[in-house]
């Protein structure tokens, strides 16, 4: 996909925030291929090639900078434009863009990572699951339920819980394909088989929630 919403790269970007994308590749790089505790911010500076005082110039500490890798990568497939609502564009193209991202973000070999990752690491240090949970999951659920509060105010879609609405989408569009993948027993539905999944749970959601008429 091409909705990415990056630095412009060359000599107009600015040299900080270069550097700050270089921390978050590191970081990411280094969380999913060590752990979450084997990672230091001194690797991470290492890593990005920059010193470890500007890795705490951007991020104050470790947990800061693990949130800030899962929100950027939550960004690289679902930026918050996606949660808007352009005059003019019909709600289910709005509905398949953030579908279609949304399912290549959860299928990808790093969210499948860091999601095992985190239920590794899980009933060891809750607190990390809570940060992976605010910048990523629940960033985006409430991103939909800001788009679904909007589409049933326009009446395009009767949605009276919001948040639930969310819920249902996004655990409609991982189904039990995304739970294969996690354990090790399934391939990543790709091109036309990714596309009729989607094309399917927009659809589904589009009848749940169709105005009803008198």
């Amino acid at each position: 996909m091409s909705n990415n919403l990056s630095a412009p790269s060359g000599p107009g970007r600015p040299k900080d925030l270069a550097k700050r994308e270089a921390i978050l590749d590191a970081a990411k790089r280094l969380f999913l291929s060590k752990g979450y505790a084997s990672t230091s911010m001194d690797a991470v500076a290492a890593e990005a090639g920059v010193s470890k005082l500007t890795v705490y110039s951007h991020f104050n500490d470790k947990e800061t900078l693990f949130s800030a890798a899962v929100m950027a990568k939550c960004e690289e497939q679902l930026p918050n434009l996606f949660f808007e609502l352009p005059e003019g564009i019909p709600v289910q193209s709005v509905l398949l863009n953030i579908g279609r991202g949304f399912h290549q973000l959860i299928n990808s070999d790093e969210s499948v990572n860091l999601h095992r990752l985190i239920m590794a690491l899980g009933s060891q240090d809750p607190k990390l699951s809570q940060i992976f949970f605010e910048a990523g999951p629940q960033r985006m659920l409430h991103g939909m339920e800001r788009l679904l509060i909007k589409i049933d105010q326009i009446g395009a879609l009767t949605i009276d819980k919001p948040l639930n609405a969310a819920e249902h989408f996004f655990c409609l569009l991982k189904g039990a394909g995304n739970f294969r993948l996690l354990y090790g027993c399934g391939e990543p539905p790709t091109g036309d088989a990714a596309e009729a999944h989607v094309q399917e749970v927009v659809g589904l959601f589009m009848r749940a929630y169709r105005p009803q008429t008198v």
